[in-house]
């Protein structure tokens, strides 16, 4: 089975086809391509990028990511399980929010710093 990707790795958007029998990759203008569209057919992942409630601070919400891509079947849960966390602040960037979420030995972390108010 052939699948058609757009390559995300870069700039220049390859239109890929992934032959997902044989793992092989044509219309990709670099090495990233090939990776990624290997990739995206065999263990796709994401880096979930959402926002954390915050008490105190000086926004109503913290913006938050996975330090690293999880799998992609798991984006939705991660994010159901951050709906429910309220963090207190201060926070600095960098700062653990969840430890290990969903098992994938993933943090999530703040992405930016937030004052109390």
């Amino acid at each position: 089975m052939v699948k058609e990707l757009i390559c995300i790795s870069c700039p220049m958007g390859c239109h890929l086809k992934v032959d997902t029998e044989k793992q092989t990759v044509t219309g990709n203008s670099c090495k990233r391509g090939e990776i990624y569209g290997i990739n995206e057919v065999t263990n796709p992942v994401r880096v979930v990028t959402t926002t954390v409630k915050i008490q105190g601070g000086s926004h109503a919400v913290l913006p938050v990511k996975t330090k690293s891509a999880i799998p992609k079947d798991l984006n939705f849960k991660c994010v159901e399980v951050l709906n429910e966390i309220t963090v207190k602040a201060p926070v600095k960037m960098g700062d653990i929010i969840v430890k290990d979420i969903l098992g994938t030995g993933v943090d999530v972390i703040a992405s930016r710093n937030m004052e109390e108010r």
